[in-house]
């Protein structure tokens, strides 16, 4: 379970390097400093679940549970490799949540067709697979984060519905906000 584990860790340190890197290439946009805490809040948590907790406490037992490591992999790769597509998709459009970008394009192909979201969708999914696989007390982690990125996506409609307001609510009603043919 520790390979499970560095996994985890190494996987996760690239999907946040490529995500700044490819950051340097997007449109300008506005964005307050306080629209910024709930990263924050994200990134102090993400922290503090893997300093304390050490990310790999493999369920607090004294068996490792390779079947649970395994699915948590599996989803963890699903996960980050929805958001990296959906990223590479969205382009020069991406932003922090509920940033308002300059001559906004809306993105409706690729992973946009059936997820409005699905970079929160790829990086709660990441979360999960990690809790799954290494510690439950992730999900707390994942809580929190997943009421941030929801937040974040009513924000965002709000504002689309505004920038597009002919093709927005079209599209609104052929897909769904955080999980396909559900939610």
């Amino acid at each position: 379970m520790r390979a499970v584990g560095l996994v985890l860790v190494v996987g996760w340190i690239a999907f946040w390097a490529y995500w700044l890197f490819s950051a340097r290439n997007t449109k300008p946009g506005q964005t307050r400093w306080r629209r910024f805490a709930g990263v924050r809040v994200a990134a102090i948590i993400l922290i503090v679940y893997f300093v304390r907790f050490g990310g790999f406490n493999h369920h607090g037992g004294g068996k490792e549970n390779w079947a649970l490591g395994g699915i948590g992999l599996a989803l963890w790769i699903a996960g980050l490799g929805l958001a990296v597509w959906a990223r590479i998709y969205i382009g020069r459009n991406w932003g922090m949540p509920m940033t308002r970008k300059e001559n906004p394009d809306l993105v409706t192909s690729g992973p946009y067709r059936l997820i409005r979201h699905p970079i929160y969708t790829g990086i709660i999914g990441g979360m999960i697979g990690t809790a799954l696989a290494t510690a439950f007390v992730g999900f707390i982690a994942v809580a929190i984060l997943a009421v941030y990125f929801v937040y974040s996506a009513v924000n965002e409609e709000r504002y689309m519905t505004e920038q597009f307001p002919a093709d927005y609510p079209a599209y609104k009603a052929r897909s769904k906000m955080l999980i396909p043919f559900i939610f």
